[in-house]
Protein backbone atom coordinates (compact mmCIF):
# COMPACT_ATOMS: atom_id res chain seq x y z
CA UNK A 1 0.00 0.00 0.00
CA UNK A 2 1.46 4.06 -1.03
CA UNK A 3 1.38 6.71 1.49
CA UNK A 4 -1.19 7.98 -0.18
CA UNK A 5 -3.63 4.80 0.16
CA UNK A 6 -2.68 4.87 3.45
CA UNK A 7 -3.44 8.40 3.86
CA UNK A 8 -6.49 8.36 2.20
CA UNK A 9 -7.65 5.43 4.70
CA UNK A 10 -6.97 7.81 7.81
CA UNK A 11 -9.56 10.20 6.69
CA UNK A 12 -12.01 8.04 5.89
CA UNK A 13 -14.00 8.11 9.26
CA UNK A 14 -16.71 5.58 10.88
CA UNK A 15 -20.12 6.59 10.93
CA UNK A 16 -20.23 8.02 14.93
CA UNK A 17 -22.97 5.29 15.39
CA UNK A 18 -20.45 2.62 15.34
CA UNK A 19 -17.74 4.70 17.59
CA UNK A 20 -17.88 2.59 20.91
CA UNK A 21 -18.59 5.10 23.79
CA UNK A 22 -15.96 4.83 27.34
CA UNK A 23 -16.97 6.28 30.26
CA UNK A 24 -13.57 7.96 31.09
CA UNK A 25 -14.54 7.79 34.81
CA UNK A 26 -14.50 4.16 34.56
CA UNK A 27 -11.90 3.07 32.24
CA UNK A 28 -9.61 5.81 34.16
CA UNK A 29 -8.37 7.12 37.72
CA UNK A 30 -7.84 10.70 36.95
CA UNK A 31 -5.26 11.23 39.27
CA UNK A 32 -4.66 15.29 38.61
CA UNK A 33 -4.86 18.05 35.79
CA UNK A 34 -1.83 18.66 34.19
CA UNK A 35 -2.97 21.16 31.99
CA UNK A 36 -5.20 22.84 30.60
CA UNK A 37 -5.54 24.10 26.27
CA UNK A 38 -7.58 26.04 24.62
CA UNK A 39 -9.97 23.13 23.67
CA UNK A 40 -8.85 20.60 25.75
CA UNK A 41 -8.66 19.50 29.40
CA UNK A 42 -5.74 17.10 30.24
CA UNK A 43 -5.01 14.64 33.02
CA UNK A 44 -2.44 12.31 34.65
CA UNK A 45 -3.89 9.30 35.10
CA UNK A 46 -4.11 5.56 35.69
CA UNK A 47 -5.74 3.11 32.91
CA UNK A 48 -7.86 0.71 35.03
CA UNK A 49 -7.34 -1.95 31.91
CA UNK A 50 -3.77 -2.02 31.47
CA UNK A 51 -2.19 -0.31 34.68
CA UNK A 52 -0.56 2.04 32.90
CA UNK A 53 -0.11 5.80 34.04
CA UNK A 54 -1.03 7.56 31.15
CA UNK A 55 -1.85 11.30 30.06
CA UNK A 56 -5.39 11.54 28.94
CA UNK A 57 -6.71 14.63 27.24
CA UNK A 58 -10.63 15.25 26.34
CA UNK A 59 -11.78 17.37 23.92
CA UNK A 60 -13.77 20.27 24.26
CA UNK A 61 -16.92 19.37 21.65
CA UNK A 62 -18.45 22.87 21.45
CA UNK A 63 -15.11 24.38 20.84
CA UNK A 64 -13.83 21.41 18.68
CA UNK A 65 -16.79 21.90 16.60
CA UNK A 66 -16.08 25.80 16.36
CA UNK A 67 -12.72 25.07 15.53
CA UNK A 68 -13.75 21.95 12.92
CA UNK A 69 -16.23 24.04 11.15
CA UNK A 70 -13.31 25.47 9.46
CA UNK A 71 -13.01 23.00 7.33
CA UNK A 72 -16.58 22.21 6.55
CA UNK A 73 -16.54 19.64 3.53
CA UNK A 74 -12.61 18.86 3.70
CA UNK A 75 -12.61 15.71 5.93
CA UNK A 76 -9.94 16.81 8.21
CA UNK A 77 -8.99 13.84 10.26
CA UNK A 78 -9.58 14.10 13.74
CA UNK A 79 -6.34 14.79 16.52
CA UNK A 80 -6.41 11.45 17.03
CA UNK A 81 -6.34 10.03 14.52
CA UNK A 82 -3.37 12.36 13.25
CA UNK A 83 -1.77 11.58 16.75
CA UNK A 84 -2.21 7.56 16.18
CA UNK A 85 -0.79 7.98 12.59
CA UNK A 86 2.78 9.18 13.99
CA UNK A 87 5.15 7.17 15.36
CA UNK A 88 8.94 8.90 15.93
CA UNK A 89 11.13 9.28 19.33
CA UNK A 90 10.76 13.18 19.08
CA UNK A 91 6.98 12.71 18.60
CA UNK A 92 4.42 12.14 21.96
CA UNK A 93 3.65 8.41 21.71
CA UNK A 94 0.16 8.00 21.37
CA UNK A 95 -1.73 4.71 22.25
CA UNK A 96 -5.31 5.12 21.30
CA UNK A 97 -8.29 7.65 20.55
CA UNK A 98 -11.83 7.28 20.97
CA UNK A 99 -15.37 8.97 22.37
CA UNK A 100 -16.39 9.63 25.78
CA UNK A 101 -19.80 8.67 27.39
CA UNK A 102 -20.38 12.26 26.82
CA UNK A 103 -19.79 12.52 23.09
CA UNK A 104 -16.69 14.38 23.81
CA UNK A 105 -12.91 12.74 21.59
CA UNK A 106 -10.45 12.05 24.07
CA UNK A 107 -6.63 11.02 23.47
CA UNK A 108 -4.45 8.27 25.28
CA UNK A 109 -0.80 9.25 25.10
CA UNK A 110 2.46 8.26 26.45
CA UNK A 111 2.96 10.15 30.19
CA UNK A 112 6.10 12.48 29.57
CA UNK A 113 7.79 12.26 32.66
CA UNK A 114 10.03 15.60 32.47
CA UNK A 115 9.72 19.13 32.22
CA UNK A 116 8.30 21.63 28.98
CA UNK A 117 10.55 23.78 26.99
CA UNK A 118 8.64 26.58 28.07
CA UNK A 119 9.68 26.40 31.69
CA UNK A 120 13.43 25.76 30.75
CA UNK A 121 13.39 28.79 28.91
CA UNK A 122 11.29 30.87 31.52
CA UNK A 123 13.53 29.42 34.32
CA UNK A 124 17.21 29.34 32.04
CA UNK A 125 16.87 25.36 33.04
CA UNK A 126 20.69 23.82 33.47
CA UNK A 127 19.32 21.89 30.87
CA UNK A 128 19.82 24.13 28.74
CA UNK A 129 23.77 24.66 28.91
CA UNK A 130 25.66 23.44 26.35
CA UNK A 131 22.74 21.71 25.21
CA UNK A 132 20.66 24.23 22.92
CA UNK A 133 21.62 22.67 19.76
CA UNK A 134 21.00 18.81 20.90
CA UNK A 135 17.68 19.91 21.73
CA UNK A 136 17.05 22.12 18.57
CA UNK A 137 18.07 19.37 16.81
CA UNK A 138 15.98 16.71 18.12
CA UNK A 139 12.58 18.78 17.63
CA UNK A 140 13.82 19.60 13.86
CA UNK A 141 14.11 15.68 13.23
CA UNK A 142 10.62 15.19 14.78
CA UNK A 143 9.11 18.19 12.63
CA UNK A 144 10.86 16.36 9.01
CA UNK A 145 9.13 13.45 10.35
CA UNK A 146 5.50 14.94 10.47
CA UNK A 147 6.13 16.75 7.37
CA UNK A 148 7.11 13.72 5.96
CA UNK A 149 3.85 12.02 6.76
CA UNK A 150 1.92 14.36 5.36
CA UNK A 151 1.02 16.96 8.10
CA UNK A 152 1.61 20.66 9.38
CA UNK A 153 1.41 21.18 13.21
CA UNK A 154 0.85 24.66 12.83
CA UNK A 155 1.49 25.29 16.64
CA UNK A 156 4.71 24.55 17.26
CA UNK A 157 6.18 26.43 20.51
CA UNK A 158 7.99 25.90 23.33
CA UNK A 159 4.84 25.39 25.28
CA UNK A 160 4.03 22.05 23.05
CA UNK A 161 7.64 20.51 23.35
CA UNK A 162 8.62 18.60 26.19
CA UNK A 163 12.00 17.03 27.63
CA UNK A 164 11.94 13.69 29.33
CA UNK A 165 14.38 13.05 32.35
CA UNK A 166 16.38 11.03 30.13
CA UNK A 167 16.51 14.19 28.03
CA UNK A 168 14.50 12.84 24.57
CA UNK A 169 12.82 16.12 23.14
CA UNK A 170 9.10 14.87 21.80
CA UNK A 171 6.87 17.06 20.05
CA UNK A 172 3.16 17.24 21.63
CA UNK A 173 -0.46 18.46 21.11
CA UNK A 174 -2.00 18.21 17.44
CA UNK A 175 -4.96 20.05 17.96
CA UNK A 176 -4.11 22.74 15.36
CA UNK A 177 -2.44 20.17 12.98
CA UNK A 178 -3.28 19.62 9.37
CA UNK A 179 -3.10 17.73 5.83
CA UNK A 180 0.04 18.95 4.02
CA UNK A 181 -1.94 19.14 1.36
CA UNK A 182 -3.35 22.31 -1.56
CA UNK A 183 -6.86 22.29 -0.04
CA UNK A 184 -5.96 22.71 4.29
CA UNK A 185 -2.87 25.60 2.92
CA UNK A 186 -5.54 27.55 1.30
CA UNK A 187 -5.36 31.23 2.53
CA UNK A 188 -7.32 32.64 5.60
CA UNK A 189 -6.82 29.94 8.09
CA UNK A 190 -5.00 31.80 11.05
CA UNK A 191 -4.07 29.68 13.39
CA UNK A 192 -1.86 29.06 16.42
CA UNK A 193 0.33 30.65 19.34
CA UNK A 194 0.29 34.16 18.41
CA UNK A 195 3.78 35.11 18.69
CA UNK A 196 4.94 32.44 16.46
CA UNK A 197 2.88 32.86 13.47
CA UNK A 198 4.53 33.06 10.40
CA UNK A 199 4.28 36.89 8.70
CA UNK A 200 2.54 34.97 5.21
CA UNK A 201 -0.17 33.14 8.16
CA UNK A 202 -0.49 36.50 9.82
CA UNK A 203 -1.83 37.95 5.57
CA UNK A 204 -3.79 35.22 5.80
CA UNK A 205 -1.44 33.83 2.28
CA UNK A 206 -0.97 30.68 1.14
CA UNK A 207 0.51 28.66 3.42
CA UNK A 208 3.44 25.56 3.65
CA UNK A 209 5.90 23.70 5.65
CA UNK A 210 7.80 27.17 6.38
CA UNK A 211 5.26 28.24 8.96
CA UNK A 212 6.36 25.26 10.81
CA UNK A 213 10.14 26.04 10.18
CA UNK A 214 9.41 29.82 11.38
CA UNK A 215 8.02 28.63 14.37
CA UNK A 216 10.99 26.61 15.28
CA UNK A 217 13.15 29.90 14.35
CA UNK A 218 11.39 31.78 16.83
CA UNK A 219 11.55 28.79 19.24
CA UNK A 220 15.69 28.73 18.44
CA UNK A 221 16.05 32.56 18.76
CA UNK A 222 14.38 32.01 22.61
CA UNK A 223 16.34 29.44 23.30
CA UNK A 224 19.73 31.23 22.91
CA UNK A 225 18.55 34.83 23.83
CA UNK A 226 16.10 33.94 26.58
CA UNK A 227 13.65 36.36 24.42
CA UNK A 228 11.50 36.50 21.25
CA UNK A 229 13.06 38.41 18.51
CA UNK A 230 10.10 40.66 18.29
CA UNK A 231 7.66 42.82 20.49
CA UNK A 232 5.61 40.26 22.54
CA UNK A 233 1.92 40.44 20.67
CA UNK A 234 -0.66 41.86 23.35
CA UNK A 235 -2.47 43.31 20.48
CA UNK A 236 -2.91 42.75 17.24
CA UNK A 237 -1.65 45.74 16.21
CA UNK A 238 2.39 45.01 17.40
CA UNK A 239 1.33 41.82 15.91
CA UNK A 240 1.32 42.89 12.43
CA UNK A 241 4.39 45.23 12.96
CA UNK A 242 6.05 41.57 12.92
CA UNK A 243 5.53 41.91 9.27
CA UNK A 244 7.27 45.26 8.43
CA UNK A 245 10.20 45.15 11.04
CA UNK A 246 13.18 43.11 11.27
CA UNK A 247 13.87 41.08 14.18
CA UNK A 248 15.91 41.98 16.94
CA UNK A 249 19.75 41.21 16.60
CA UNK A 250 20.51 38.59 18.66
CA UNK A 251 23.89 40.08 19.39
CA UNK A 252 22.01 43.03 21.77
CA UNK A 253 21.08 40.08 24.12
CA UNK A 254 24.00 37.66 24.19
CA UNK A 255 26.63 39.38 22.53
CA UNK A 256 29.18 36.43 23.33
CA UNK A 257 27.28 34.61 20.74
CA UNK A 258 29.23 32.70 17.97
CA UNK A 259 28.85 33.99 14.51
CA UNK A 260 27.38 31.30 13.40
CA UNK A 261 24.86 30.95 15.75
CA UNK A 262 23.82 34.69 14.84
CA UNK A 263 23.61 34.02 11.43
CA UNK A 264 21.68 30.74 11.93
CA UNK A 265 19.15 32.66 13.80
CA UNK A 266 19.00 35.51 11.91
CA UNK A 267 17.90 33.35 8.64
CA UNK A 268 15.42 31.29 11.07
CA UNK A 269 13.22 33.94 11.27
CA UNK A 270 12.94 35.90 7.85
CA UNK A 271 10.15 37.21 7.74
CA UNK A 272 10.17 36.33 3.59
CA UNK A 273 9.59 32.43 3.78
CA UNK A 274 11.97 32.38 0.31
CA UNK A 275 15.15 33.46 2.41
CA UNK A 276 14.51 31.09 5.57
CA UNK A 277 15.29 27.29 5.77
CA UNK A 278 13.12 25.64 3.68
CA UNK A 279 12.25 22.51 4.84
CA UNK A 280 13.45 20.97 8.26
CA UNK A 281 16.12 18.61 6.81
CA UNK A 282 17.53 22.03 5.62
CA UNK A 283 17.04 23.38 9.44
CA UNK A 284 18.54 20.42 11.28
CA UNK A 285 21.39 20.37 9.02
CA UNK A 286 22.14 24.21 9.89
CA UNK A 287 21.87 23.44 13.21
CA UNK A 288 24.70 20.46 12.99
CA UNK A 289 26.81 22.39 11.51
CA UNK A 290 27.14 25.16 14.77
CA UNK A 291 29.43 24.81 17.72
CA UNK A 292 28.10 22.62 20.52
CA UNK A 293 29.47 24.57 23.50
CA UNK A 294 26.34 26.80 23.64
Amino acid sequence: MSFLDSLKGLFKRQPKSKIPLTDINKRFELIARTGQGSMSKVWRARDRMTGKTVCVKVLDRVKLAKFESRFVGMNRPSEGEICMALRHKNVVTTYEHGMSTQREPFIVYEMIEGMGLNFMIETTSKELQKNRVNILIQIAEGLEYIHKQGFLHRDLCPRNVMMTNGGVLKIIDFGLAIPFTKPFCRPGNRTGTINYLAPELIKRQTTDQRVDLFALGVTAYEIFCGILPWEKAESLQILLSHMNSTARDPLDYKPDLDPKIVAFLRKAVQRDRDLRYQDAKEFRDALKSLPKGF
